[in-house]
This record gives C-alpha cells, structure tokens and sequence, in this order.
C-alpha cells in the first residue's frame, strides 16, 4: 500500500509547499544578496559567482539525474504498493551518492588553486575551498528530498530549503563582513560569504535524516519481493545518466562561458585581470535577478515528474497529459510575465538593489536577460515533463544544441570591442530559447494529449504586455515627478552643499517608483487573467479546495 493519503498527492498540494518554501527561501535569499553586494565589489561578487559555477558543475555530476530517477522510482513503486521496493532503491542510490560527495568534495578541496586558474580568476581559490564541504553534504540531502518528493511529501525539502538559506544569511553575512573589514580582503570576504552555504547543507542534511526516520516509523509492513540491486541501479543508471549528462551540459556551459568572458575581456580587450573581475561582476549581479524566476519552477519541476509517473504506471494516460498541459499553461502565466517585469524595469531594479554598480550596463544586461529568463523557465519545465514521459534523451540532445550556440555566439560577441560584456546576456538569451522552443516543439508532437499553444501563450501574452506597459508608465510618470523635486531640491539646497538631500530624494523617488509601478503591474495582470479565464476549472481542480476557488473566482 501506499503511504501517501489523497492529499499529500495533490499535484499543486506539493507543488504548494515547495512554492511557500521557495518564497520564504527568495525573500531571505533577498536579505543575502542586497547587502552582499554592498559589502562585496564587483570584482569580490565575481570570484564569489566563478566558484559557485564549479560547484554547480560538481553538483550535477554528483546528484543531477539522481534524484528525478528515485523520485521517479518511488513514486511508481509507492502507486502499486511497493513498498520494499522503494526501501531498496533508497539504500543504493543513497549509497552512490555518498560515494559521487566524496570525490566532488576532494577535487574542490585538494585542487581550488587550480580550478582558480583554470577559470583565469586566481582570486576564487578561497571561495572553491569554504564550497568544498557543501558538494559533499549536497549529496545525501539530494537523496533524502528525491525519497520524499516520490512520496508526495514537500516539506522536508521545503524546510530543509529554508535552513540552508538562513545559514547562508547569518553566517555568510557575518563572516563576509568580518573578513572585508578586518582584513580589507575580497577574496577572502567572498570565501566568508560562500562558507554558510557549507554549514547550510550540513544542517540541512541532519534535518531530513531526521524526518527520514521519523516517516519510516509510520510505514506498514510490506510483502513484496524487491529486485535485486543489478536491476535497479541499471534502472536508475539508465534513468538518470541522460538527466545528468543534459543538466552537466549547462553546468559545463556556465563554466566555459565564465572563462571565455573573462579571458576574452583580458585577451580581445586588454583589459586587466581586476578590471575583467570588476566587469563581470556587474554581469553577475544581473545574473542574479535573472535566476529568480526560474527558482519559482523548482516546484512544478519536482511535483511533474512523480505525479505523471505515478498516473502512467497505472495507466492514467489522460491524467497525465492534462497535468503536463496544466504544468505548462502555470508556468506561462508565472514566467511570461516575471520576464517582461525585468525587461521593463531592468535599470530601475539594477538602481534599487545594486547603487553601488554600473547601473546602466547592468540594468540593459537585466533586460535583456528578462527575455531570456522567460525561456529557462519553459527549458526546465519542459525537461522534467520530457523525463516524467521517460523521453530522458531528448532534453540532452536540445540543450547540447542551444549551448554550443550560447558559446559561439558569447565568443564572437564579447571579444568585439562595440559590444563587449554585453554579448554575454545577448548569448544566453540565444541559448535558452532555441532549447525551450525544440523542446515545446517535441512535447507537442508527443503527448496523447494535443497541446493548444494557444491555451498556453495566447492570454498569458496578452496579459503580460498590457502588464508592461502599465508598468513602464507607472515608473515613468512617478520618476519624472520626482526628478522635477529632486532638481528643485537641489537648486534651493545650501546648508547641504555636498547634494545628499537630493541623492537620497532620488534614491527614495527610485524605490517608490519601482515598488508602484510593480504594484501596479501585479493588479492589471491577475485583473486580466481573471477576466479572460486564463486558468480553467479543470486546472483548478488539481489543486486542494480548487473547485471551492474555482466557485469563488466564477472560474468556468
């Protein structure tokens, strides 16, 4: 029998925790980075973002594919009543984590010099040493979130999340400060930043170990014969090889990709190694913001995949198309306008957040990869449903295509002296959308259900450019009102001659510009989904309570 009730197999039940953990996790994340980038200059926020490329690379070798194949073992298990089954797949692929850590964390550990140089920033080598421990405690979290996450159970996840983001606050902010103040060194205050993400995955590996053991209390007894462990790590080989080798390509790709930037603003431009460090880290701040919105898939990625895996081991064909299709319609209504939020408001947000930065560089860079941030999300999206489906190859081929283009198009673009840097966002932008298009393309023509494009994109666009505009008019109109005051309060200015009063008035005008211009935003587009029935009762009905929201909101 299944240990899962009715209600911890919502589709959008999970897909909801994972989303409030998420939020919760952004907003300290928020807390983070702001005053991260205060205490960090461009250049420390660039050795800060070099090794957490290497990282991320070593992640997904160690745990990309493995736990979409144990959450996809277990939850195909657990819908038949499988239960020994599921304890033997757990055990061995805990087992192949732990050995993956293990080498991750030696290569961060005994080569960071290396890797410094070989990503031509000798200045990350502290910062890859204090991510060491992370790539290794990275491993048996990954396998007790894919354990839990085929059962249907977010929590864990979701708490275990928000540990890791508080370490991260209080204990990278804290040492981060420390090491800038005390010792007047970047490299090392970007190593005091990027050491809490060490002590937040230890701690949140203890705290699933520890719901771990407490969910296996409440298990029944099971009866059934499990396969013998040549069967199931073959299984699992062969399920997350394609995973890993698709989601290593992108990791590999950002490695690259932060190399040939670098090297080609040394090399093609001539400039030196702390202007080049100086210059990508404007691109990485932006970078920053850009990935928020892909964070907010995370949950529809990781609740697709067991639920339409569970629908088709029971031979719920249609179940399954209709979640794969709502996946994708939520997903537009999320990303489609998240995207034309960054296009628009590139440079008043870059202003807000980063003042200390070249926000005029990076506010056309955020713009620019708004348009981009649309497509990563589509791309993750569009893989998980692919691998739910057991389509595994395909994501891999997809985004091999769309990165050997995003390295082409950044090489040629970065080493021309007339645009520079800004080939990077121009480069990603290329990448991700030709992967999110094939991608659709090949869902479209495979699921048993026909999916509408149109029910998809059409409103959603339509809300969100009629969203956009609003907001461009908002902030213009607000902006213009408080450069008139600012220029007044400048003019009669004279017991403060250095001009603060009129700095902090236009700092201010800023802020309160932006946050009315996305309040605005925020009202026009739930306005117009709602009066153009963009989301359907069907969709509703995978949520707890939804025909209960459907009636509310008059959703047919």
């Amino acid at each position: 029998m299944s240990a899962s009730t009715p209600k911890k197999n919502s589709f959008f039940g999970g897909a909801g925790i994972l989303t409030a953990g998420v939020i919760i996790v952004k907003l300290i994340g928020a807390l983070y980075k702001i005053p991260l980038g205060g205490i960090l200059s461009d250049a420390g926020f660039a050795d800060f973002n070099t090794a957490y490329n290497i990282y991320s690379l070593l992640i997904i070798i160690s745990t990309g594919g493995l736990p979409v194949a144990l959450s996809k073992m277990v939850s195909e298990s657990n819908a038949v009543g499988r239960g020994n089954q599921v304890k033997r797949v757990f055990q061995l692929s805990m087992a192949a984590f732990c050995v993956l850590g293990t080498v991750s964390f030696l290569i961060m550990a005994v080569f960071p010099n290396q890797l410094a140089e070989l990503m031509r920033d000798s200045q990350a080598a502290y910062s890859i040493l204090a991510l060491a421990p992370a790539v290794f405690f990275i491993c048996p979290l990954s396998a007790y979130r894919g354990y839990f996450q085929g059962h249907a159970l977010m929590t864990p996840t979701a708490v275990s999340q928000i540990i890791e983001a508080l370490c991260k606050l209080v204990i990278g902010l804290a040492l981060a400060s420390f090491f800038k103040t005390q010792l007047q060194d970047e490299a090392l205050a970007a190593a005091g930043a990027i050491l809490g993400v060490s002590v937040g995955c230890a701690l949140g590996a203890l705290y699933v170990y520890i719901c771990y053991r407490g969910h296996l209390r409440t298990l029944p007894d099971f009866r059934d014969e499990p396969e013998d462990s040549r069967t199931i790590l073959a299984t699992l080989a062969r399920l997350a090889i394609p995973i890993t080798l698709s989601s290593s390509v992108i990791a590999l790709t950002n490695i690259l990709d932060s190399r040939i930037l670098l090297g080609q603003l040394q090399d093609a431009l001539n400039l030196t190694l702390d202007a080049a460090r100086e210059t990508k880290g404007v691109y990485d701040k932006a970078l920053t913001l850009y990935n928020l919105p892909a964070s907010f898939m995370v949950p529809l990625t990781a609740s697709v995949i067991p639920h339409v895996s569970a629908a088709l081991q029971v031979k719920r064909r249609r179940q399954a198309a209709q979640i794969s299709e709502t996946t994708l319609r939520t997903t537009a209504l999320l990303a489609i306008p998240a995207g034309v939020g960054l296009f628009v408001l590139g440079e008043p947000i870059m202003r807000l957040l980063y003042p200390a930065t070249d926000v005029e560089l990076g506010g056309w860079m955020l713009s620019v990869l708004g348009v981009a941030s649309v497509a990563v999300c589509f791309m993750l999206v569009c893989n998980s449903v692919l691998q739910a489906y057991r389509m595994v190859a395909l994501p891999m081929a997809t985004t091999v295509v769309g990165c050997a283009l995003k390295l082409l198009v950044g090489y040629l673009l970065i080493g021309n002296p007339d645009i520079g840097i800004k080939g990077g966002p121009i480069s990603t932008v290329a990448c991700f959308w030709i992967i999110a298009l094939l991608d659709l393309f090949i869902i479209w023509r495979t699921l048993p259900r026909s999916l509408s494009m149109a029910r998809v994109f059409v409103k959603p666009v339509g809300a969100a450019a009629a969203m956009g505009l609003s907001a461009w008019a908002v902030y213009g109109l607000m902006s213009k009102a408080f450069l008139a005051l600012k220029i007044l309060v400048a003019e009669t200015e004279e017991l403060l001659p250095d001009g603060s009063a009129a700095l902090a008035l236009s700092r201010t005008g800023n802020a309160l510009a932006v946050f009315a211009a996305i309040g605005v935003a925020v009202i026009v587009y739930f306005a117009l989904i709602l009066a153009t029935r963009a989301i359907s009762r069907e969709d509703l009905s995978l949520i707890p309570k939804g025909d209960k929201i459907a009636r509310i909101l008059r959703v047919e």
